[in-house]
Protein backbone atom coordinates (compact mmCIF):
# COMPACT_ATOMS: atom_id res chain seq x y z
CA UNK A 1 0.00 0.00 0.00
CA UNK A 2 2.93 2.39 0.68
CA UNK A 3 4.04 2.72 -2.95
CA UNK A 4 0.07 3.42 -3.84
CA UNK A 5 0.10 6.28 -1.42
CA UNK A 6 3.22 7.39 -2.69
CA UNK A 7 1.74 7.52 -6.29
CA UNK A 8 -1.25 9.49 -5.03
CA UNK A 9 1.08 12.40 -3.28
CA UNK A 10 2.67 12.46 -6.58
CA UNK A 11 -1.01 12.02 -8.69
CA UNK A 12 -2.68 14.80 -6.55
CA UNK A 13 -0.38 17.76 -7.21
CA UNK A 14 -1.86 20.61 -9.30
CA UNK A 15 -0.03 19.72 -12.17
CA UNK A 16 -0.51 16.22 -12.50
CA UNK A 17 -4.18 16.65 -11.40
CA UNK A 18 -4.88 19.68 -13.90
CA UNK A 19 -3.19 16.70 -16.78
CA UNK A 20 -5.42 14.35 -15.60
CA UNK A 21 -8.55 16.24 -15.42
CA UNK A 22 -7.80 17.48 -19.17
CA UNK A 23 -7.23 13.98 -19.95
CA UNK A 24 -10.96 12.63 -19.47
CA UNK A 25 -12.20 15.92 -20.63
CA UNK A 26 -10.51 14.98 -23.76
CA UNK A 27 -10.69 11.32 -23.77
CA UNK A 28 -15.04 12.25 -22.98
CA UNK A 29 -14.97 14.12 -26.48
CA UNK A 30 -13.20 11.87 -28.45
CA UNK A 31 -15.82 9.17 -27.31
CA UNK A 32 -18.95 11.02 -27.92
CA UNK A 33 -17.48 11.88 -31.48
CA UNK A 34 -18.38 9.39 -33.83
CA UNK A 35 -15.16 7.61 -35.46
CA UNK A 36 -12.67 9.31 -33.82
CA UNK A 37 -12.01 6.67 -30.56
CA UNK A 38 -9.30 6.33 -27.75
CA UNK A 39 -6.59 5.25 -30.54
CA UNK A 40 -6.95 8.20 -33.03
CA UNK A 41 -6.96 10.44 -30.15
CA UNK A 42 -4.12 9.14 -28.40
CA UNK A 43 -2.30 9.46 -31.80
CA UNK A 44 -3.33 13.07 -32.41
CA UNK A 45 -2.20 14.27 -29.01
CA UNK A 46 1.23 12.21 -28.79
CA UNK A 47 3.41 14.49 -30.47
CA UNK A 48 1.91 17.26 -28.25
CA UNK A 49 2.79 15.51 -24.73
CA UNK A 50 6.48 16.08 -25.64
CA UNK A 51 6.54 19.50 -24.29
CA UNK A 52 5.94 17.61 -20.89
CA UNK A 53 7.50 15.76 -18.14
CA UNK A 54 7.13 11.77 -18.25
CA UNK A 55 4.22 11.63 -15.16
CA UNK A 56 1.56 14.42 -16.49
CA UNK A 57 2.09 13.42 -20.08
CA UNK A 58 1.34 9.65 -19.44
CA UNK A 59 -0.97 10.66 -17.08
CA UNK A 60 -3.16 12.80 -19.84
CA UNK A 61 -2.85 10.17 -22.22
CA UNK A 62 -3.89 7.65 -19.58
CA UNK A 63 -6.91 9.75 -19.30
CA UNK A 64 -7.87 10.18 -22.82
CA UNK A 65 -7.93 6.39 -22.95
CA UNK A 66 -10.37 5.69 -20.16
CA UNK A 67 -12.10 9.29 -21.61
CA UNK A 68 -13.04 7.78 -24.52
CA UNK A 69 -14.86 4.65 -23.07
CA UNK A 70 -17.20 6.92 -21.04
CA UNK A 71 -18.11 9.20 -24.02
CA UNK A 72 -18.72 6.53 -26.66
CA UNK A 73 -22.39 5.96 -24.89
CA UNK A 74 -23.38 9.14 -24.73
CA UNK A 75 -24.21 9.28 -28.52
CA UNK A 76 -24.99 5.43 -28.29
CA UNK A 77 -27.95 5.86 -26.18
CA UNK A 78 -28.90 9.51 -27.54
CA UNK A 79 -29.04 9.11 -31.24
CA UNK A 80 -27.91 5.58 -31.95
CA UNK A 81 -24.37 6.68 -33.25
CA UNK A 82 -21.65 4.05 -30.83
CA UNK A 83 -18.92 6.52 -29.92
CA UNK A 84 -16.59 2.80 -30.16
CA UNK A 85 -17.44 -0.15 -31.18
CA UNK A 86 -17.23 -1.07 -27.40
CA UNK A 87 -20.89 1.21 -27.38
CA UNK A 88 -22.60 -1.01 -30.20
CA UNK A 89 -24.10 -3.36 -27.23
CA UNK A 90 -25.03 0.09 -25.35
CA UNK A 91 -27.00 1.24 -28.27
CA UNK A 92 -29.34 -1.61 -28.25
CA UNK A 93 -30.80 -0.97 -25.07
CA UNK A 94 -29.95 3.07 -24.31
CA UNK A 95 -31.29 4.24 -27.31
CA UNK A 96 -34.80 2.63 -26.81
CA UNK A 97 -34.55 3.95 -23.34
CA UNK A 98 -33.59 7.41 -24.97
CA UNK A 99 -37.30 7.19 -26.76
CA UNK A 100 -39.12 5.84 -24.11
CA UNK A 101 -38.29 9.42 -22.21
CA UNK A 102 -35.40 7.74 -20.02
CA UNK A 103 -32.35 8.70 -21.42
CA UNK A 104 -31.28 10.58 -18.25
CA UNK A 105 -31.04 7.67 -16.37
CA UNK A 106 -29.34 5.41 -19.21
CA UNK A 107 -27.22 7.94 -19.34
CA UNK A 108 -26.46 7.87 -15.55
CA UNK A 109 -26.31 4.44 -15.29
CA UNK A 110 -23.89 3.85 -17.88
CA UNK A 111 -21.91 6.43 -15.98
CA UNK A 112 -22.20 4.40 -12.63
CA UNK A 113 -21.44 1.20 -14.02
CA UNK A 114 -18.31 2.73 -16.08
CA UNK A 115 -17.01 4.01 -12.31
CA UNK A 116 -17.81 0.92 -10.41
CA UNK A 117 -16.13 -1.34 -13.23
CA UNK A 118 -12.94 1.38 -13.69
CA UNK A 119 -12.29 1.44 -9.87
CA UNK A 120 -12.60 -2.59 -9.14
CA UNK A 121 -10.61 -3.50 -11.82
CA UNK A 122 -8.23 -0.85 -11.04
CA UNK A 123 -8.10 -2.57 -7.10
CA UNK A 124 -7.16 -5.74 -9.59
CA UNK A 125 -4.48 -3.95 -11.07
CA UNK A 126 -2.90 -2.86 -8.07
CA UNK A 127 -2.77 -6.11 -6.07
CA UNK A 128 -2.87 -8.89 -8.78
CA UNK A 129 -0.89 -7.39 -11.56
CA UNK A 130 1.60 -10.28 -11.78
CA UNK A 131 0.42 -13.16 -11.32
CA UNK A 132 -2.56 -12.28 -13.29
CA UNK A 133 -0.37 -11.06 -16.06
CA UNK A 134 1.37 -14.44 -15.87
CA UNK A 135 -1.72 -16.51 -16.13
CA UNK A 136 -2.44 -14.50 -19.15
CA UNK A 137 0.64 -15.18 -21.13
CA UNK A 138 -0.09 -19.05 -20.97
CA UNK A 139 -2.29 -18.00 -24.00
CA UNK A 140 -0.93 -19.27 -27.36
CA UNK A 141 -2.69 -19.62 -30.59
CA UNK A 142 -4.60 -22.46 -29.61
CA UNK A 143 -6.28 -21.16 -26.87
CA UNK A 144 -7.05 -17.98 -28.93
CA UNK A 145 -8.91 -20.01 -31.57
CA UNK A 146 -10.99 -21.67 -28.79
CA UNK A 147 -11.63 -18.52 -26.93
CA UNK A 148 -13.13 -16.81 -30.42
CA UNK A 149 -14.96 -19.48 -30.38
CA UNK A 150 -16.50 -18.90 -27.10
CA UNK A 151 -17.04 -15.31 -28.50
CA UNK A 152 -18.41 -16.42 -31.12
CA UNK A 153 -21.58 -18.59 -29.54
CA UNK A 154 -22.98 -15.23 -28.09
CA UNK A 155 -24.21 -14.99 -32.08
CA UNK A 156 -27.15 -17.11 -31.64
CA UNK A 157 -28.61 -14.67 -28.79
CA UNK A 158 -28.10 -12.04 -31.08
CA UNK A 159 -29.64 -13.36 -34.41
CA UNK A 160 -33.47 -11.89 -33.09
CA UNK A 161 -36.65 -13.41 -34.38
CA UNK A 162 -34.62 -15.23 -37.43
CA UNK A 163 -31.52 -17.29 -37.01
CA UNK A 164 -31.00 -17.78 -40.40
CA UNK A 165 -31.36 -14.11 -41.18
CA UNK A 166 -28.69 -13.55 -37.63
CA UNK A 167 -26.22 -16.24 -39.20
CA UNK A 168 -26.14 -14.78 -42.27
CA UNK A 169 -25.46 -11.09 -41.24
CA UNK A 170 -22.83 -13.13 -38.92
CA UNK A 171 -21.81 -14.32 -42.36
CA UNK A 172 -21.39 -11.01 -43.85
CA UNK A 173 -19.44 -10.36 -41.24
CA UNK A 174 -17.05 -12.76 -41.94
CA UNK A 175 -17.04 -11.08 -45.79
CA UNK A 176 -16.35 -7.88 -44.64
CA UNK A 177 -13.36 -8.48 -42.19
CA UNK A 178 -11.81 -10.61 -45.27
CA UNK A 179 -11.91 -7.80 -47.57
CA UNK A 180 -7.67 -6.59 -47.78
CA UNK A 181 -4.47 -8.35 -47.36
CA UNK A 182 -4.44 -11.70 -45.82
CA UNK A 183 -2.61 -11.40 -42.20
CA UNK A 184 0.13 -14.73 -42.69
CA UNK A 185 0.74 -14.49 -47.04
CA UNK A 186 -0.14 -10.44 -47.00
CA UNK A 187 -2.51 -11.61 -50.55
CA UNK A 188 -4.77 -9.35 -51.27
CA UNK A 189 -8.70 -10.45 -51.06
CA UNK A 190 -11.97 -8.56 -52.40
CA UNK A 191 -9.75 -5.60 -53.26
CA UNK A 192 -11.73 -5.34 -56.81
CA UNK A 193 -8.09 -3.65 -57.76
CA UNK A 194 -8.74 -0.51 -55.20
CA UNK A 195 -5.75 0.06 -53.25
CA UNK A 196 -7.24 1.80 -50.42
CA UNK A 197 -8.76 -1.26 -49.85
CA UNK A 198 -6.23 -3.00 -49.27
CA UNK A 199 -5.85 -1.84 -45.86
CA UNK A 200 -8.84 -3.78 -45.27
CA UNK A 201 -12.53 -1.88 -44.34
CA UNK A 202 -12.49 0.33 -40.88
CA UNK A 203 -14.40 -1.08 -37.98
CA UNK A 204 -16.20 2.37 -37.33
CA UNK A 205 -17.02 2.86 -41.12
CA UNK A 206 -18.86 -0.29 -40.80
CA UNK A 207 -20.47 1.42 -37.54
CA UNK A 208 -21.26 4.50 -38.69
CA UNK A 209 -22.76 3.25 -41.52
CA UNK A 210 -24.88 0.59 -39.88
CA UNK A 211 -26.27 2.69 -37.52
CA UNK A 212 -25.99 6.52 -37.54
CA UNK A 213 -26.59 6.54 -41.65
CA UNK A 214 -29.33 3.78 -41.43
CA UNK A 215 -30.82 5.23 -38.70
CA UNK A 216 -31.62 8.57 -40.58
CA UNK A 217 -32.72 6.89 -44.23
CA UNK A 218 -34.99 4.79 -41.79
CA UNK A 219 -36.62 8.31 -40.84
CA UNK A 220 -36.39 9.79 -43.35
CA UNK A 221 -38.27 7.29 -45.24
CA UNK A 222 -40.91 7.63 -42.25
CA UNK A 223 -41.42 11.43 -41.91
CA UNK A 224 -44.65 11.26 -40.14
CA UNK A 225 -43.22 9.20 -37.33
CA UNK A 226 -42.28 11.53 -34.77
CA UNK A 227 -38.61 9.94 -33.20
CA UNK A 228 -38.29 11.31 -29.81
CA UNK A 229 -41.78 12.31 -28.30
CA UNK A 230 -42.06 10.65 -24.54
CA UNK A 231 -41.36 13.74 -21.80
CA UNK A 232 -38.12 13.41 -20.22
CA UNK A 233 -38.75 13.02 -16.41
CA UNK A 234 -37.06 11.60 -13.93
CA UNK A 235 -33.22 12.32 -15.64
CA UNK A 236 -31.35 10.40 -12.57
CA UNK A 237 -31.77 6.45 -12.02
CA UNK A 238 -34.00 5.79 -8.68
CA UNK A 239 -32.79 3.01 -5.97
CA UNK A 240 -34.39 0.47 -7.55
CA UNK A 241 -32.40 0.93 -11.10
CA UNK A 242 -29.60 0.94 -9.76
CA UNK A 243 -29.95 -2.14 -7.66
CA UNK A 244 -31.47 -3.69 -10.28
CA UNK A 245 -28.00 -3.19 -12.17
CA UNK A 246 -25.49 -3.61 -9.54
CA UNK A 247 -25.04 -7.10 -9.66
CA UNK A 248 -25.07 -7.04 -13.77
CA UNK A 249 -21.94 -4.33 -13.34
CA UNK A 250 -20.06 -6.76 -11.05
CA UNK A 251 -20.29 -9.50 -13.44
CA UNK A 252 -19.35 -6.90 -16.16
CA UNK A 253 -16.39 -6.22 -14.23
CA UNK A 254 -15.14 -9.45 -13.73
CA UNK A 255 -15.50 -10.24 -17.51
CA UNK A 256 -14.22 -7.27 -18.87
CA UNK A 257 -11.31 -7.93 -16.77
CA UNK A 258 -10.09 -11.18 -16.66
CA UNK A 259 -10.55 -11.13 -20.80
CA UNK A 260 -8.64 -7.86 -21.16
CA UNK A 261 -5.38 -9.13 -19.64
CA UNK A 262 -5.32 -10.83 -22.88
CA UNK A 263 -3.68 -9.63 -25.75
CA UNK A 264 -6.07 -8.26 -28.69
CA UNK A 265 -9.15 -9.29 -26.34
CA UNK A 266 -10.38 -5.49 -27.23
CA UNK A 267 -13.40 -4.18 -25.30
CA UNK A 268 -15.58 -4.65 -28.29
CA UNK A 269 -15.42 -7.92 -27.75
CA UNK A 270 -16.06 -8.03 -23.58
CA UNK A 271 -19.01 -5.73 -23.94
CA UNK A 272 -20.74 -8.50 -26.68
CA UNK A 273 -19.77 -11.16 -23.80
CA UNK A 274 -20.51 -9.58 -21.10
CA UNK A 275 -24.04 -7.74 -22.76
CA UNK A 276 -24.66 -11.69 -23.60
CA UNK A 277 -23.88 -13.21 -19.89
CA UNK A 278 -26.62 -10.93 -18.95
CA UNK A 279 -29.54 -12.10 -21.62
CA UNK A 280 -28.64 -15.43 -20.49
CA UNK A 281 -29.43 -14.76 -16.66
CA UNK A 282 -32.31 -12.50 -17.59
CA UNK A 283 -35.42 -13.75 -16.34
CA UNK A 284 -36.97 -10.80 -18.66
CA UNK A 285 -34.87 -11.39 -21.64
CA UNK A 286 -37.57 -10.33 -23.78
CA UNK A 287 -36.71 -6.82 -22.45
CA UNK A 288 -33.29 -6.63 -24.09
CA UNK A 289 -33.09 -5.03 -26.88
CA UNK A 290 -36.63 -3.24 -25.74
CA UNK A 291 -34.85 -0.87 -23.92
CA UNK A 292 -33.29 -2.77 -20.57
CA UNK A 293 -30.89 -0.47 -17.69
CA UNK A 294 -29.22 -4.14 -17.65
CA UNK A 295 -28.07 -4.50 -21.13
CA UNK A 296 -26.37 -1.09 -20.39
CA UNK A 297 -25.03 -1.12 -17.66
CA UNK A 298 -23.09 -4.82 -18.68
CA UNK A 299 -21.25 -3.45 -22.24
CA UNK A 300 -20.41 -0.26 -20.45
CA UNK A 301 -18.87 -1.82 -16.90
CA UNK A 302 -17.01 -4.79 -19.09
CA UNK A 303 -15.42 -2.23 -21.80
CA UNK A 304 -14.28 0.10 -18.57
CA UNK A 305 -12.70 -3.35 -16.79
CA UNK A 306 -11.37 -4.32 -19.79
CA UNK A 307 -9.32 -1.00 -20.44
CA UNK A 308 -7.93 -1.33 -16.92
CA UNK A 309 -7.16 -4.72 -17.42
CA UNK A 310 -4.92 -4.21 -20.26
CA UNK A 311 -3.07 -2.27 -18.59
CA UNK A 312 -1.77 -5.43 -16.30
CA UNK A 313 -0.12 -6.86 -19.22
CA UNK A 314 1.36 -3.61 -20.79
CA UNK A 315 2.43 -2.37 -17.08
CA UNK A 316 4.14 -6.09 -16.39
CA UNK A 317 5.37 -7.73 -19.67
CA UNK A 318 5.73 -4.71 -22.58
CA UNK A 319 2.68 -5.92 -24.23
CA UNK A 320 -0.60 -3.88 -25.51
CA UNK A 321 -3.69 -5.61 -25.56
CA UNK A 322 -4.91 -3.55 -28.26
CA UNK A 323 -4.02 -0.58 -30.70
CA UNK A 324 -4.71 2.08 -28.19
CA UNK A 325 -2.28 0.99 -25.53
CA UNK A 326 0.19 0.19 -28.53
CA UNK A 327 0.07 3.70 -28.92
CA UNK A 328 0.39 4.42 -25.26
CA UNK A 329 3.32 2.05 -25.38
CA UNK A 330 5.11 4.55 -28.31
CA UNK A 331 4.50 7.27 -25.55
CA UNK A 332 6.05 5.15 -22.92
CA UNK A 333 8.93 4.48 -25.26
CA UNK A 334 9.49 8.22 -26.70
CA UNK A 335 10.25 9.14 -22.81
CA UNK A 336 12.83 5.96 -22.86
CA UNK A 337 10.72 4.24 -20.46
CA UNK A 338 10.22 0.55 -21.10
CA UNK A 339 7.18 -1.61 -19.85
CA UNK A 340 7.97 -5.14 -18.76
CA UNK A 341 9.30 -6.80 -16.01
CA UNK A 342 11.90 -3.85 -15.14
CA UNK A 343 9.10 -0.82 -14.67
CA UNK A 344 8.23 -1.64 -11.44
CA UNK A 345 12.22 -1.71 -10.10
CA UNK A 346 13.24 1.44 -12.42
CA UNK A 347 10.33 3.40 -12.84
CA UNK A 348 8.58 2.59 -9.05
CA UNK A 349 7.29 6.68 -8.91
CA UNK A 350 6.09 7.32 -12.40
CA UNK A 351 3.90 3.59 -12.47
CA UNK A 352 2.51 3.70 -9.01
CA UNK A 353 1.78 7.69 -9.96
CA UNK A 354 0.06 6.72 -13.05
CA UNK A 355 -2.18 4.22 -11.04
CA UNK A 356 -3.02 6.65 -8.64
CA UNK A 357 -3.99 8.79 -11.61
CA UNK A 358 -6.48 6.21 -12.62
CA UNK A 359 -8.66 6.23 -9.38
CA UNK A 360 -8.40 10.15 -9.38
CA UNK A 361 -9.71 10.20 -13.80
CA UNK A 362 -12.51 7.74 -12.56
CA UNK A 363 -13.63 10.22 -10.08
CA UNK A 364 -13.02 12.99 -12.35
CA UNK A 365 -15.30 10.94 -15.18
CA UNK A 366 -18.30 10.95 -12.86
CA UNK A 367 -18.32 13.96 -11.19
CA UNK A 368 -18.04 15.81 -15.25
CA UNK A 369 -20.59 13.19 -16.74
CA UNK A 370 -23.50 12.72 -14.09
CA UNK A 371 -23.90 16.54 -13.69
CA UNK A 372 -24.18 16.98 -17.43
CA UNK A 373 -26.99 14.26 -17.97
CA UNK A 374 -29.22 16.77 -17.99
CA UNK A 375 -27.75 18.44 -21.04
CA UNK A 376 -27.09 15.59 -22.85
CA UNK A 377 -30.52 14.10 -22.54
CA UNK A 378 -32.23 17.39 -23.92
CA UNK A 379 -29.78 16.75 -27.06
CA UNK A 380 -32.91 14.31 -27.71
CA UNK A 381 -35.39 16.99 -27.32
CA UNK A 382 -34.03 18.57 -30.25
CA UNK A 383 -36.07 18.72 -33.73
CA UNK A 384 -34.88 15.51 -35.60
CA UNK A 385 -34.76 17.63 -39.24
CA UNK A 386 -32.25 19.78 -37.42
CA UNK A 387 -30.82 17.11 -35.51
CA UNK A 388 -30.23 14.64 -38.54
CA UNK A 389 -28.36 16.29 -40.95
CA UNK A 390 -25.52 17.56 -37.94
CA UNK A 391 -25.20 13.94 -37.18
CA UNK A 392 -25.01 12.43 -40.71
CA UNK A 393 -22.43 15.38 -40.99
CA UNK A 394 -20.75 14.39 -37.95
CA UNK A 395 -20.35 10.73 -38.90
CA UNK A 396 -18.89 11.31 -42.20
CA UNK A 397 -16.41 13.51 -40.41
CA UNK A 398 -16.04 10.65 -38.43
CA UNK A 399 -15.42 8.02 -40.73
CA UNK A 400 -13.18 10.10 -42.91
CA UNK A 401 -11.14 11.15 -39.77
CA UNK A 402 -9.84 7.51 -38.67
CA UNK A 403 -7.43 6.79 -41.44
CA UNK A 404 -7.80 10.32 -44.09
CA UNK A 405 -9.09 8.37 -46.67
CA UNK A 406 -12.43 9.64 -48.59
CA UNK A 407 -12.91 5.50 -48.81
CA UNK A 408 -13.86 5.10 -45.75
CA UNK A 409 -16.51 7.89 -46.32
CA UNK A 410 -18.26 5.92 -49.16
CA UNK A 411 -17.82 2.59 -47.01
CA UNK A 412 -20.13 4.41 -44.65
CA UNK A 413 -22.54 5.40 -46.93
CA UNK A 414 -22.51 1.87 -48.56
CA UNK A 415 -23.06 0.09 -44.97
CA UNK A 416 -25.49 2.81 -44.56
CA UNK A 417 -27.43 1.45 -46.95
CA UNK A 418 -27.05 -1.84 -46.36
CA UNK A 419 -27.76 -1.28 -42.81
CA UNK A 420 -31.34 0.34 -44.15
CA UNK A 421 -32.21 -2.81 -46.24
CA UNK A 422 -31.56 -5.33 -43.50
CA UNK A 423 -33.61 -3.04 -41.14
CA UNK A 424 -36.68 -3.42 -44.03
CA UNK A 425 -36.15 -6.72 -43.60
CA UNK A 426 -35.20 -7.18 -39.92
CA UNK A 427 -32.28 -8.75 -40.31
CA UNK A 428 -30.09 -7.56 -37.31
CA UNK A 429 -26.74 -5.93 -37.38
CA UNK A 430 -25.18 -7.07 -34.06
CA UNK A 431 -23.92 -10.02 -35.37
CA UNK A 432 -22.65 -8.81 -38.32
CA UNK A 433 -20.21 -5.87 -35.88
CA UNK A 434 -19.39 -8.91 -33.96
CA UNK A 435 -17.88 -11.38 -36.57
CA UNK A 436 -16.09 -7.92 -37.90
CA UNK A 437 -14.05 -7.70 -34.69
CA UNK A 438 -13.41 -11.07 -34.38
CA UNK A 439 -12.77 -12.06 -37.92
CA UNK A 440 -9.01 -10.64 -37.67
CA UNK A 441 -7.93 -12.42 -34.56
CA UNK A 442 -9.62 -15.85 -35.06
CA UNK A 443 -7.92 -16.35 -38.62
CA UNK A 444 -4.60 -15.18 -37.62
CA UNK A 445 -4.70 -17.89 -34.51
CA UNK A 446 -6.41 -20.24 -36.84
CA UNK A 447 -3.48 -20.38 -38.92
CA UNK A 448 -1.07 -20.38 -36.39
CA UNK A 449 -2.96 -22.96 -34.61
CA UNK A 450 -2.85 -25.51 -38.03
CA UNK A 451 1.09 -24.15 -37.96
CA UNK A 452 2.10 -25.66 -34.43
CA UNK A 453 -0.03 -28.62 -35.32
CA UNK A 454 1.14 -29.27 -38.84
CA UNK A 455 -1.99 -28.99 -40.19
CA UNK A 456 -4.37 -30.94 -37.67
CA UNK A 457 -6.48 -29.03 -35.57
CA UNK A 458 -6.04 -31.58 -32.54
CA UNK A 459 -3.73 -29.57 -31.15
CA UNK A 460 -6.60 -27.77 -30.00
CA UNK A 461 -8.15 -30.85 -27.66
CA UNK A 462 -4.76 -31.52 -26.21
CA UNK A 463 -4.27 -28.34 -24.50
CA UNK A 464 -6.09 -27.83 -21.19
CA UNK A 465 -7.14 -24.37 -21.70
CA UNK A 466 -8.51 -24.47 -25.26
CA UNK A 467 -10.32 -27.54 -24.29
CA UNK A 468 -12.16 -26.05 -21.58
CA UNK A 469 -13.12 -22.50 -24.04
CA UNK A 470 -14.46 -24.99 -25.98
CA UNK A 471 -16.68 -27.30 -24.29
CA UNK A 472 -17.84 -24.16 -22.77
CA UNK A 473 -18.53 -22.02 -26.36
CA UNK A 474 -20.13 -25.61 -27.60
CA UNK A 475 -22.12 -25.76 -24.55
CA UNK A 476 -23.31 -22.04 -24.48
CA UNK A 477 -24.47 -22.22 -27.83
CA UNK A 478 -26.45 -25.60 -27.45
CA UNK A 479 -28.38 -23.92 -24.62
CA UNK A 480 -29.33 -20.66 -26.43
CA UNK A 481 -30.65 -23.08 -29.19
CA UNK A 482 -32.24 -25.22 -27.07
CA UNK A 483 -33.64 -21.97 -25.72
CA UNK A 484 -35.04 -20.70 -28.52
CA UNK A 485 -36.58 -23.85 -29.17
CA UNK A 486 -37.97 -23.98 -25.87
CA UNK A 487 -39.81 -20.68 -26.17
CA UNK A 488 -41.20 -21.52 -29.80
CA UNK A 489 -42.64 -24.50 -28.84
CA UNK A 490 -40.82 -26.45 -31.24
CA UNK A 491 -42.02 -24.16 -34.55
CA UNK A 492 -42.49 -20.43 -35.24
CA UNK A 493 -39.96 -17.75 -34.73
CA UNK A 494 -39.08 -16.92 -31.34
CA UNK A 495 -40.67 -14.40 -29.73
CA UNK A 496 -36.98 -12.23 -28.91
CA UNK A 497 -35.99 -9.57 -30.85
CA UNK A 498 -33.06 -7.83 -31.09
CA UNK A 499 -33.17 -4.24 -32.39
CA UNK A 500 -30.38 -3.09 -33.96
Amino acid sequence: MTPLLHGFADALTPGNLFFAFLGCLLGTLVGVLPGLGPTSGIAMLLPLTLILDPAPAIIMLCGIYYGAMYGGSTTAILVNIPGEVASVPTAMDGYALARKGRAGPALAIAAISSFVAGTLSLIGLTFFAPALAGWALRFGPPEYVALMCLALSVVVNLTGRSIIKGLISALLGFLVAMVGMDPITGVSRFTFGQVDLMSGIDFISVVIGLFAVAEILSNVENPAVQVYTAKLTGLMPTWDDIRQTLPAMLRSTGIGFFLGLLPGCSPAVTAFVAYDAEKRLAKDAEEFGQGSLVGVAAPEGANNATTSGGFVPLFSFGIPSGPALAVLLGGFMMYGLQPGPTLFEKNADLVWAIIASMYIGNVILVVLNLPLVGLWARLVRVPYPLLAPVVLVSSFIGAYSVRNKLMDVWIALFFGLLGWWMRKIEMPAAPLILTTVLAGMLETSLKQTLSMGEGSLSILFQRPISLALLVLAFSLTALSLYGRYKKTGGGGPPVVSEES
